[in-house]
């Protein structure tokens, strides 16, 4: 079977584990790398899409890295309990035409047994910025 460490019950510090290398997968661009955190039926809300299993996992971040140049994510976890994470997020990127935003958002994390996350459901907003103004560089 397969296995993501770290493995729920989380802990402070395996909490803290499981949030920094999901901000590295998804740093990486790679879709098929971070689709591997998630359960073969893993289920989304993003903003206003819902995404269910791997497939459509890999489709839609495929898509959203075409069109979100110079992507970068921080993540911050808020609260965990048991095998739920809440964590806190703003990433910046470049739109087609090269403006500037900065993301912000929540998401709630459901894990299984096996260390794959089940749920996702990630409330973002979007702000114009200037490249003065950016964080993530």
């Amino acid at each position: 079977m397969e296995k993501k460490y770290p493995l729920p019950p989380f802990t402070m510090e395996t909490a803290l584990e499981k949030v920094q290398k999901a901000e590295d997968a998804w740093n990486s661009k790679d879709p098929i790398q971070v689709s591997k955190a998630y359960s073969i039926d893993s289920e989304w809300r993003n903003r206003t899409q819902f995404i269910k299993g791997r497939e459509e996992i890999v489709a839609f971040l495929t898509k959203k890295w075409e069109n979100e140049k110079n992507y970068k994510l921080k993540k911050e976890l808020w609260g965990f309990r048991g095998n739920r994470m809440a964590v806190r997020f703003e990433y910046e990127f470049q739109d087609e035409i090269d403006q500037w935003y900065r993301a912000y958002g929540n998401e709630l994390w459901e894990f299984d047994e096996n260390g794959l996350m089940q749920k996702r459901y990630a409330s973002i907003n979007d702000l114009k910025i200037e490249e003065k103004d950016r964080k993530f560089k």
